[in-house]
């Protein structure tokens, strides 16, 4: 399954964090290929994103279905494809190093079905872990502004 990780450390309290992680308006527009979601409900939205996959390129729309809030430390959600046969899963974890400082977790896995699939696998097997360390770093960048 296509996976990746990012951890970065932040010099905020957790409960700052948790403020700029609980809304998905702040960050959203940080994940790379971001190009607009919307929000049906405070855990169901639909995302789009352009993708570059190798020569393809590709708006891809997704249903995002928070499964947890557990605050101040824990997001968890699923997603599933509209326009493409894909499905995952991801969290943000937040962890209190001392009263001023916190690192962030986040994980994505996303899984492509369907005859394509075995193809399109191989390449989110190298862009997912991209895709993550890229938001991760532009997360602490907009956090510690």
């Amino acid at each position: 399954m296509p996976s990746g990780t990012f951890q970065v450390e932040v010099g905020l309290p957790i409960n700052e964090v948790w403020d700029f992680v609980r809304d998905m308006d702040h960050w959203a527009p940080l994940i790379p290929g971001y190009i607009h979601h919307q929000k049906f409900t405070n855990r169901q939205s639909t995302w789009e994103f352009y993708s570059k996959m190798g020569p393809i390129k590709k708006k891809v729309n997704l249903m995002i279905t928070i499964k947890d809030w557990i605050e101040p430390t824990r997001v968890t959600f699923n997603l599933k494809g509209l326009n493409e046969n894909l499905s995952g899963s991801g969290y943000f974890l937040a962890e209190a190093l001392d009263k001023n400082k916190t690192r962030i977790t986040g994980f994505l896995d996303m899984t492509a079905g369907g005859a394509m699939g075995p193809m399109i696998n191989a390449v989110l097997k190298s862009v997912i872990p991209k895709i993550t360390e890229e938001m991760g770093i532009a997360i602490a960048k907009k956090l510690n502004q």
